[in-house]
């Protein structure tokens, strides 16, 4: 077995863009022009650069995609890494983006981004669970806007979510669609 290319995503909290004052996450929809993944909602990241620690490269794809220049004391912790079926081993890395922080999405990488309340991954339907005629694996899928989002971006907040619940779930073993192994 090949061993996995190390990826890093931020999994980036700020304030909801709604009156609550409550905290979203922010989420990309990924640019139609890219190589891979093009269209996709995703997590800011990508991979980790030669000798690049997996914060250092979320901190960078941040500042590349978004425009956040954040630093090391923005960070408040990882979650699991989680393989993927195209060769990357993710480290998602949770960083705090105050409302101060102007977001500036890269337009060759970013067609929108989107900041999903807190109270919306928290739902009890925000996520389900399906199979496919290709793995014995469950695919995860997050609810979002009408439309479906996959793993890893479904594994990964479902992780924080769980996170914010105060339970110690895993989400190594949660499938990606098939569209999503390349």
């Amino acid at each position: 077995m090949l061993a996995l290319k190390r990826a890093a995503v931020a999994i980036a909290l700020t304030e909801a863009d709604d009156a609550s004052g409550g905290t979203a996450v922010l989420l990309t929809l990924r640019a139609a022009g890219l190589r891979a993944h093009s269209s996709q909602w995703a997590l800011p990241g990508g991979r980790c650069d030669e000798g690049e620690t997996q914060v250092a490269a979320a901190l960078r794809e941040l500042h590349e995609e978004l425009g956040l220049d954040l630093r090391e004391q923005n960070v408040l912790g990882l979650l699991d890494d989680y393989p993927t079926r195209s060769g990357y081993l993710i480290t998602p890395v949770v960083v705090w983006a105050d409302a101060s922080s102007a977001i500036s999405p890269n337009p060759e990488e970013v067609a929108s981004v989107h900041r999903i309340a807190l109270g919306d991954i928290e739902r009890a339907d925000a996520f389900d669970f399906t199979t496919i005629p290709e793995s014995t694996r469950r695919v995860i899928r997050f609810r979002h806007a009408g439309q479906f989002i996959h793993a890893p971006t479904a594994a990964l907040i479902y992780q924080f979510r769980e996170v914010l619940a105060g339970r110690d779930t895993r989400v190594a073993e949660l499938e990606q669609p098939v569209f999503a192994w390349k």
